[in-house]
């Protein structure tokens, strides 16, 4: 037991250098260009889908939560919330940057997630036409997610960020490992129904549980062998962090809440079930 607490100590503590520096310049696009990016999902109009698929991919809770925020005021199209909230991939890209030799998948991973988010966007623009009547202000962008204060400038809110991905990573290694060590990777992966086209439905079910933690579970996951390709890509599609948090509070109709809900998981299990499937 003392090995593996080890073992994952050793393995967490050398992605911190990278974490935090990759927190650094995320912190520092979110204090600089958070004003710009809702300026042009308001004008995009039309190409609000692709827009807001681009805007998600940068790994942070923040776009997911201003998307929620200007979809219940009706500023945004659901198309354009549904891309913002399938492209966020939230802390994977960090955690898979911390892995030497992931170049690849980052950008695949990237790739996929921004050709699923404007493809459905726009198709659910298509067959969709719902309007807010009833306008709300935009809250702060990370309002929501509870790691930014006023005035804190870029260092605090990055340093608190790479505690916290810390903590969990070091959580899940140990389990991982833990697991891996008495059962194996085989059967962690029949345990999440691997093989099977329910296995996306399993990891876009998790990947909806409003927490970082989720994507952080997922990532670990598919490195270690239990989750597919396009199993990890559902989960992480679903994976919209807070966003479903401030959506719930900020849009008045749980009706069309909950419809927007099932849509993502929808949209999440057949990604995720093609890209197997290819």
């Amino acid at each position: 037991m003392m090995d593996i607490f080890m073992d994952a100590g050793a393995d967490v503590l050398r992605m911190l250098p990278f974490l935090f520096a990759a927190y650094l310049m995320i912190e520092a696009l979110e204090h600089y260009s958070t004003g710009f990016t809702e300026k042009l999902l308001k004008k995009m109009g039309s190409a609000g889908p692709l827009a807001g698929a681009a805007a998600g991919c940068v790994p942070q809770c923040g776009f997911s939560v201003m998307a929620a925020n200007l979809y219940a005021g009706g500023v945004i199209s659901v198309g354009t919330l549904l891309s913002v909230f399938i492209a966020t991939s939230d802390e994977a890209v960090l955690i898979m940057l911390g892995h030497p030799g992931q170049g690849k998948e980052i950008l695949t991973l990237l790739g996929t997630k921004v050709l699923i988010a404007a493809s459905a966007g726009y198709g659910v623009d298509f067959f969709f036409s719902t309007c807010i009547s009833e306008h709300k202000e935009s809250g702060d962008l990370c309002e929501h997610c509870g790691c930014h204060e006023h005035n804190a400038g870029i260092l605090k809110p990055a340093l608190k960020h790479t505690v916290k991905i810390f903590l969990y990573l070091f959580f899940f290694t140990v389990i991982l490992d833990l697991v891996i060590e008495t059962a194996g990777v085989e059967r962690l992966s029949a345990y999440l129904l691997g093989d099977t086209w329910l296995q996306p439905a399993a990891a876009a079910l998790i990947g909806l549980l409003p927490n970082c933690a989720a994507s952080v579970m997922l990532t670990e996951l598919y490195l270690n062998g239990a989750l597919s390709f396009g199993s990890v890509t559902a989960g992480l599609c679903t994976g919209a962090g807070a966003g479903l948090i401030v959506l719930f509070k900020m849009n008045r109709s749980r009706r069309e809440n909950l419809k927007i809900l099932a849509s993502l998981y929808g949209i999440g299990v057949l990604a995720g079930v093609l890209i197997n499937l290819l």
